[in-house]
């Protein structure tokens, strides 16, 4: 999706080829919103497109007693010294934002869907500026694709 600013957070990086293309993270935000408006397609959309990028840093909870359900209960993503957690509460998400420094929890925010959205994937696209497995990664969830 590379293009312009259509309104909303436009969100700058640089190709493969060290040119800078933008992502509008609105229009990026209301697609996966629009996959079927299921929170739980929605976890699993961003679970599966970002679990080899962040490895140890995306801790997943699943439903059911035995833990082995494809049903995502939680879902908690550590960038920088930023911590996102999607909890699923029914037919929506729970989301919270929270800030550290030097290991300490300082703020706490609990915040809408779509707040919650851009601002993971606003992180996403700071840390994929300088991490190759995060850019293909917050690429294929521009495209698609499952990387």
């Amino acid at each position: 999706m590379n293009g312009h600013d259509a309104g909303g957070l436009d969100a700058g990086g640089l190709d493969g080829g060290g040119q800078r293309d933008d992502l509008d993270l609105d229009l990026l935000a209301s697609s996966l919103r629009a996959d079927d408006g299921d929170v739980r397609v929605l976890l699993r959309a961003l679970v599966t497109r970002l679990s080899g990028a962040l490895g140890d840093r995306l801790v997943v909870e699943r439903a059911g007693r035995f833990k082995k359900s494809d049903e995502i209960r939680r879902v908690s993503i550590q960038l920088g010294d930023d911590q996102f957690e999607a909890t699923v509460d029914r037919a929506s998400l729970a989301c919270t934002v929270s800030r550290s420094s030097g290991g300490i929890r300082i703020r706490s925010s609990r915040v809408g869907t779509d707040e919650w959205l851009l601002r993971l994937l606003g992180a996403l696209r700071d840390e994929a500026a300088t991490t190759q497995a995060t850019r293909v990664a917050l690429e294929s969830l521009v495209i698609g694709n499952s990387a």
